[in-house]
């Protein structure tokens, strides 16, 4: 999708003693001043990748002296950062014949190689915890050069849908936005995500995130309150806003579940902790929000009964309107967020491929 080099890595880089030299079309090379000249470069080509597919993330070296790739005194250290940018997590090491892949990256995660200085990262089975902003980091002696590496969802299939917290509506600044999103087996949807699902007729009063930092929403019924009833249909846009003190809802993306999603038969009514653990005994899990979004819109699924899902939330998904289930359109109709402690409602599971 997306290939991003830092500017506050590269001031970071500028502050060890690196100085930019010309590079070919496309290009971001960095070179220290020391003997052997090491060389790092990063390719911005698009990174598309989907949910279950593979992941290449550039990172290359370029050297003037005979210093070999693998040998003992090179290091090269990919991180991937939390959402929030506050914390970096090991993916994967390489220290001449020492390599390894840390936490979920293990037996998924490796390095290209396809020559001595490719110090390319290859992910295989994508999942959603796998976007976000990578770092590569090379270590030769005293000399650290870094290159970023941001990745963004995209999938061919796929579904943005509005969300906001048990909370209420605009309880969310940019990072609560992406946990948010994360937790309901998506992420921040982008522009394009959100001006298709508007073509395609999706009409939400409410502003909420996009990935790029901006606030908009999509609106194909002019009225009153969303922008006025003279007014256009089409994108509002509230601009970038401060990532940290704004707060709005959030649009999330996901694409299409790898899994079965379905309602649990249940003999009773369940409280919210019965849900989890009907679910759970039923080798599942209890369903995501972004679950029953994609096996609504990308499935077909329609049953008219409200159950409970992990937020805490209430919903139900209606692909057939009909009376007393959404008669006027297809939708996810949300009860709200009742008292977890309360019996009325039943509950939809997902049990992972």
């Amino acid at each position: 999708m997306i290939t991003l080099l830092s500017l506050a890595m590269l001031a970071l880089s500028l502050a060890h003693g690196v100085h930019g030299q010309a590079g070919s079309a496309g290009s971001a090379v960095y070179t220290t001043d020391t003997v052997p000249e090491l060389t790092v470069i990063t390719e911005p080509p698009s990174i598309v990748a989907t949910r279950g597919g593979n992941l290449t993330l550039p990172c290359r070296l370029h050297r003037t002296s005979t210093f070999h790739f693998g040998t003992s005194g090179m290091r090269v250290k990919w991180t991937k950062y939390s959402p929030d940018l506050a914390q970096e997590n090991d993916v994967f090491v390489s220290m001449g014949f020492h390599k390894k892949a840390y936490g979920g990256f293990q037996d998924r995660a490796f390095l290209r190689e396809a020559d001595d200085s490719d110090a390319t990262l290859i992910i295989t089975d994508v999942g959603l915890d796998d976007y976000g902003k990578y770092k590569c980091e090379v270590i030769d002696g005293m000399d650290d050069n870094i290159v970023e590496v941001t990745v963004e969802f995209q999938d061919k299939a796929g579904i943005v849908f509005p969300y906001s917290p048990r909370l209420g509506r605009y309880n969310l600044n940019f990072h609560d936005g992406e946990k948010a999103c994360m937790d309901q087996d998506a992420v921040v949807a982008s522009f394009e995500q959100l001006y298709d699902a508007w073509q395609a007729g999706l009409d939400w009063c409410n502003a909420g995130w996009l990935n790029d930092g901006s606030v908009q929403y999509p609106i194909n019924k002019p009225r009153g309150p969303c922008g006025g009833t003279n007014s256009n249909a089409g994108l509002r846009n509230y601009g970038r806003r401060d990532k940290f003190s704004s707060r709005f809802d959030v649009f999330c993306f996901t694409g299409a579940i790898r899994g079965r999603f379905y309602w649990l038969v249940q003999p009773n009514l369940l409280t919210y902790t019965e849900a989890v653990q009907a679910c759970q005994e039923d080798e599942a899990e209890i369903a995501k929000v972004g679950h029953m979004y994609s096996a609504w819109k990308l499935q077909g699924y329609d049953r008219c009964d409200a159950g409970w899902l992990a937020d805490g939330s209430v919903r139900y998904p209606i692909s057939n309107p009909r009376k007393n289930c959404s008669p006027d359109e297809a939708a996810v109709r949300m009860v709200g967020f009742p008292d977890k402690k309360q019996k009325l409602y039943g509950v939809y599971c997902y049990k992972a491929q």
